[in-house]
């Protein structure tokens, strides 16, 4: 049986391609997992996704399963165990941001009742469907990731840049970025009944 055909970029490795198949543009509503890609996003600045796909067992493990309550409790003693790890990317700023981004994360669930209604209505509640025929199209970031950004940094959160914005947004299918030649956009675009891009 033929191999469907995919994202490019999902090409070079089975754990690229299973995550592209599996997961990446799903829409994503459950706050542990959302919080989990917030630090993983944040983790992968200057690396490659692969680096963090191939740490991210470890990360679940270390991160307590990326508990939010218990991240943000973490202390000195914790930083230090962390930064000692050699399975997770021991950047300091990297850790301590996962720790600030925990204690923010919390702040926005008691605000709105659940980040996953904070964050979805930056694309006022629905996913958005664009149609990119090459990778190459691909924005780095958006008017909505910018957007973002700027509000989580507003909150306290760090590493959330907007172009890591954007990528935590295709990650967890807030947008469907899939190309249109790839089996998932159209998967995707008729199970979410999505929108599509902005002006069209």
């Amino acid at each position: 049986m033929a191999e469907p055909v995919r994202c490019r970029w999902a090409l070079r490795t089975p754990e690229e391609a299973e995550y592209h198949d599996r997961e990446w543009g799903t829409p994503l509503h459950d706050d542990r997992r959302l919080f989990e890609f917030l630090v993983l996003e944040g983790a992968q600045a200057g690396l490659s996704w692969l680096t963090i796909l191939r740490k991210r067992d470890r990360y679940r493990e270390v991160f307590d399963g990326f508990d939010p309550q218990r991240v943000a409790a973490y202390g000195e003693a914790d930083m230090a165990r962390l930064l000692a790890d050699p399975g997770i990317v021991r950047n300091r700023l990297k850790v301590a941001a996962a720790v600030a981004n925990a204690r923010a994360f919390l702040r926005v669930q008691e605000q709105w009742g659940s980040f996953d209604r904070y964050l979805w209505r930056f694309v006022d509640g629905v996913p958005r469907c664009n149609r990119w025929a090459e990778h190459g199209e691909l924005p780095a970031a958006t008017a909505e990731s910018t957007a973002l950004s700027r509000d989580l940094q507003r909150r306290g959160f760090r590493f959330v840049g907007p172009t890591i914005c954007y990528a935590y947004m295709q990650a967890v299918g807030m947008v469907n970025d899939h190309t249109t030649d790839c089996f998932r956009w159209r998967e995707l675009a008729e199970a979410m009944a999505c929108r599509g891009p902005a002006g069209a």
